[in-house]
């Protein structure tokens, strides 16, 4: 369900859900949170609340068109969803809102979408909407892919299998308009075979600010080649945190944890 204070916004001719929570220090970052694959606003649950009380920053959410009470999906996702949603839709999301100098947290597929935001005058290649993003204060990255594996492949036909045999359809759609177009508007194009080559890795020399790259030792969907990919490879100041019992949601599994890195990692941006 969506929350009755929740807002929105339209963003590249798409109703997209929003929700701010105020910030109690002056001057403190906004923090825009960007979701998974299969999240939405609700999916944060509490978290975005706790982590606005422990850094005093504003802190935006948003569904993504497809996800949450955001406008249903009208076509199937291309490979390059991540890249559109970082160089069109979130430019201009942030534009609508007001948001000068964010600090982006993403997880998982809002991860990467963070990451490839952040290393954008590297995507001349792409042929997409290039330029460098002025004034981005940090990324934190929980879970982020750059590269696809076999045990991120493995994961997602598994999700497939829980989606048609359980009562999951049921559950994410608590949470989504339409939780089958979700679904699968999501599993199909990552189990696509043109999907297998998607790489991010040629952003990451770009990315100047600040990163924080969070990951689960017991992570179901990527190893840790993901993070010493962005370690060995960010042009700036990379900060890694590997949490032990925990799979591929830091912020559920670990949520002591992880506030408590990303409550420092912002104080350290001044």
């Amino acid at each position: 369900m969506s929350d009755p204070a929740n807002s929105s916004v339209v963003v590249q001719g798409r109703k997209l859900e929003t929700r701010l929570i105020p910030g109690a220090r002056a001057g403190a970052p906004t923090i825009v949170m960007l979701h998974e694959g299969l999240g939405s606003i609700s999916l944060w649950r509490d978290f975005p609340d706790k982590l606005a009380a422990a850094t005093g920053s504003p802190v935006q959410l948003y569904s993504r068109h497809g996800y949450g009470q955001s406008d249903v999906l009208d076509a199937p996702q291309s490979v390059e969803y991540m890249h559109r949603e970082a160089l069109e839709v979130l430019p201009e999301l942030l534009a609508r809102l007001g948001i000068e100098h964010p600090l982006l947290l993403g997880h998982s597929d809002g991860a990467s979408i963070a990451l490839i935001y952040a290393g954008t005058h590297a995507a001349v290649s792409s042929g997409l909407r290039s330029g460098l993003r002025a004034g981005l204060r940090g990324v934190v990255a929980m879970a982020p892919h750059v590269f696809v594996e076999d045990v991120s492949i493995k994961s997602i036909v598994g999700a497939r299998t829980a989606f048609e045999a359980t009562d999951l359809p049921q559950k994410l759609a608590r949470h989504h308009a339409d939780s089958a177009k979700t679904f699968y508007g999501w599993n199909d194009i990552w189990l696509h075979e043109d999907f297998r080559s998607w790489n991010i890795e040629e952003y990451l020399p770009a990315i100047r600010c600040p990163l924080m790259a969070i990951q689960g030792i017991d992570d179901e969907y990527g190893s840790m080649a993901q993070l010493d990919a962005i370690a060995a490879q960010a042009g700036g100041r990379v900060e890694l945190v590997k949490l032990a019992a925990c799979r591929h949601s830091p912020h559920r599994d670990q949520p002591e944890a992880t506030l408590q890195a990303v409550a420092r990692f912002v104080t350290t941006l001044g």
